[in-house]
């Protein structure tokens, strides 16, 4: 194990040979039986997990007593793009509790997937609150709702049932109690843990029993990652190229995998560069063990430079 206890550069920039730039930040690899492997930074300083806390606040709709299942399960779970079968799966979970796209407390966004939004303009269309990543699992929290007689004004208060619910599904997951409360960009709770915690929670998804909530989630969004995602994002790639991988990203450069056998890692890039999240998941993943997925990793690693249209660098992990 290596680690150090202020942030490490995890990626260098490197423009016509030289390199104008650093992104630090902190990782951590587990080893099968959960034991830390490797690690850089600080991986038990508390984060924000932003979307990659997703899986638990799904389990806390399953939890409430929801019946989702496959996709639609997925996307409770996603950051997903805005494509058309997102756009309708929302629509679905949303009417199977006889609810609309108003009940929804997503601010109004773009896609996520530049491809989307473009298309988004040339049709004419705008902003939406369906159209945010996030309103897949809104719309399950809402769907849980009025499941359970709940309040449907007040879904996102830290005080509500199934707030609560995500709370105890985050912390359990992690083991940890969270250091730090605020509000995520789509308006919903956020609590800080760490990435330690954040890698032994998803290793704890995918090896959970068969039929717990935990082991739904997780075989859903494996089973359809491009809901979790969508058909342009490397989450989707990953688990689709690597059988039993658990892939999530998370805004400012926050990234969780756990594999199958129990391996898994977790980091977040400090400066929230995105650019940076590509080769460093590609060289986690290499140092993880992941194999037979060569091209797939050499895609999600790839953060070319332009100058003057044409590559003239690229970002490289720096470890």
């Amino acid at each position: 194990m290596s680690q150090s206890a202020t942030p490490h550069v995890l990626a260098e920039v490197i423009r016509s040979g030289f390199t104008e730039g650093r992104h630090h930040g902190s990782l951590v690899l587990l080893a099968a039986d959960g034991s830390v492997e490797f690690a850089l930074g600080d991986p038990d300083a508390p984060v924000f997990p932003r979307s990659t806390a997703k899986p638990f606040q799904a389990v806390a709709t399953l939890r409430a007593g929801l019946e989702l299942q496959g996709e639609l399960l997925a996307l409770a779970a996603s950051s997903h793009s805005a494509e058309s079968f997102h756009r309708e799966g929302v629509r679905a979970i949303l009417a199977s509790a006889g609810l609309d796209e108003s009940a929804l407390r997503t601010p109004a966004e773009l896609p996520l997937d530049e491809t989307e939004a473009e298309l988004l303009f040339r049709s004419g269309g705008e902003r939406a609150p369906i159209l945010m990543d996030c309103s897949g699992k809104h719309a399950g929290w809402l769907a849980a709702c009025v499941a359970n007689g709940w309040d449907t004004e007040g879904y996102l208060d830290p005080a509500h049932p199934v707030q609560v619910l995500a709370r105890e599904a985050l912390e359990e997951g992690t083991g940890e109690t969270s250091a730090h409360a605020g509000v995520d960009g789509c308006g919903a709770p956020l609590l800080a843990v760490s990435l330690t915690g954040l890698a032994r929670a998803y290793r704890g998804l995918v090896l959970a029993a068969e039929g717990t909530p935990q082991r739904r989630v997780a075989d859903a969004m494996r089973a359809h990652p491009e809901y979790v995602a969508g058909t342009r994002r490397a989450d989707t790639w990953l688990m689709r190229a690597v059988p039993g991988a658990l892939s999530k990203m998370g805004a400012e450069a926050v990234q969780v995998v756990a594999l199958p056998d129990g391996r898994a890692l977790a980091f977040k890039i400090d400066d929230g560069a995105e650019r940076a999240r590509g080769p460093v998941l590609a060289a986690a993943l290499r140092r993880l063990g992941v194999s037979g997925a060569d091209d797939t990793v050499e895609r999600i690693g790839a953060s070319l430079l332009l100058g003057g249209g044409a590559p003239v660098g690229h970002v490289r992990a720096a470890f």
